[in-house]
């Protein structure tokens, strides 16, 4: 029966452990280290963070290709998140992001600047399964400097799942889409991402929604 008893009591306490996630985000002094390990990567690292779940330990790097700087406000033409697995002492990558700034005359109001909004991307398990749930928020400014297109990445079990808007005064070119494939979500990422909506719509001034 001692043995017994001592087993559930080990079984118990390794779950706990295996199930703890954590996030960060890492220094400077960290992010340099990260650019010198990844020599390949084409542009400046904006932000890095590391969490920790029951899969490992992850890096993931937003880069923002920075063309210049007009009142202490930088403007990126490109961008891209990429996650990295640490495996064994070396990193595998696991899934990216990439998009660039809408430039063309084939627009009403061509872009200017694309870059991340970190306030509202995040590296929590939400659903309470002991992964990270990473989503990863941007958007864009046309050259009238209003908000162009705002898009929401959620990666769940190393597939990406979508919602995107394009923000405009015109009702017929405003338009907001969700992934199909978002109601397959567990719940609670449903919810969780209904919760960020309302509050960029708040906080940003921002419709995401059609016409």
């Amino acid at each position: 029966m001692k043995k017994v008893t001592l087993f559930i009591a080990f079984f118990l306490t390794s779950t706990i452990i295996f199930s703890q996630t954590t996030s960060r985000v890492l220094s400077k002094t960290e992010t340099q280290n990260l650019s010198n390990e990844f020599e390949n990567i084409p542009y400046p690292i904006y932000k890095a963070y590391e969490y920790k779940d029951k899969n490992g330990i992850y890096n993931v790097l937003l880069c923002e290709n920075q063309t210049k700087i007009i009142k202490s406000d930088s403007l990126n033409n490109k961008i891209m998140a990429i996650a990295m697995l640490n495996d064994h002492g070396g990193f595998v990558e696991k899934w990216s992001i990439k998009d660039e700034i809408i430039s063309t005359n084939d627009v009403e109001f061509p872009e200017t600047s694309i870059w991340f909004w970190s306030k509202y991307s995040s590296f929590k398990d939400i659903d309470g399964d002991g992964k990270i749930d990473p989503i990863i928020v941007y958007g864009s400014k046309s050259n009238d400097g209003e908000i162009s297109r705002v898009k929401i990445f959620t990666i769940y079990k190393g597939i990406k799942y979508g919602i995107r808007a394009v923000e405009c005064s015109l009702d017929d070119c405003r338009t907001f889409k969700k992934d199909d494939s978002i109601k397959t979500l567990p719940k609670k990422i449903q919810t969780y991402l209904d919760t960020l909506l309302n509050k960029m719509r708040k906080e940003q001034n921002v419709l995401l929604k059609n016409g």
